[in-house]
């Protein structure tokens, strides 16, 4: 099959790659380009650990093609964390225990952070419904929520 060459831009840095025009875009990354925070839980959608931005739009990495990528704005969880400086919710996660095995924190990570940039002052229950499709196997919801709470409340500078 023959490869496809794409332009875009990936955490802010212009990027080209080939790929297979069957290839997702979670593959592309993980094995084109070494981004390898997004993870691949289910192949289908359901369990946002492939979770990135696309033009500022949260998608599931495994459900769009990489070719789709030609001219867009990607954001992964390699584009969070300002050089050495973890973003307020990394450094929440950690403070909060909200993670444990890491497969699922890179999507849930990208997934708060879009609903922050959103929405800066959600309610737990607004938390909660756009992290439904991120799915958990191992902390539970709870720490999750309160350190995407005060991640949000640190950013709003409250």
């Amino acid at each position: 099959m023959k490869s496809i060459p794409v332009s875009t831009t990936i955490n802010g840095d212009a990027c080209e790659f080939l790929c297979a025009p069957d290839e997702t875009l979670l593959d592309a990354l993980r094995n084109r380009l070494g981004l390898t925070g997004a993870k691949e839980g289910c192949g289908t959608g359901d369990c946002g650990a492939c979770s990135v931005t696309l033009n500022g739009r949260l998608v599931c990495s495994c459900l769009v093609l990489g070719v789709e990528a030609e001219g867009a704005e990607i954001t992964t969880i390699e584009g969070m964390a300002d050089g050495d400086e973890l973003h307020p919710l990394q450094r929440h996660f950690i403070d909060h225990a909200a993670l444990q095995c890491g497969v699922c924190t890179p999507g849930i990570l990208v997934a708060a952070k879009a609903l922050l940039e959103k929405n800066p002052e959600p309610s737990d229950e607004e938390v909660r419904y756009w992290l439904a499709g991120n799915l958990c196997r191992c902390t539970g919801y709870d720490k999750i929520i309160r350190a995407v709470q005060a991640a949000a409340a640190e950013m709003r500078g409250a």
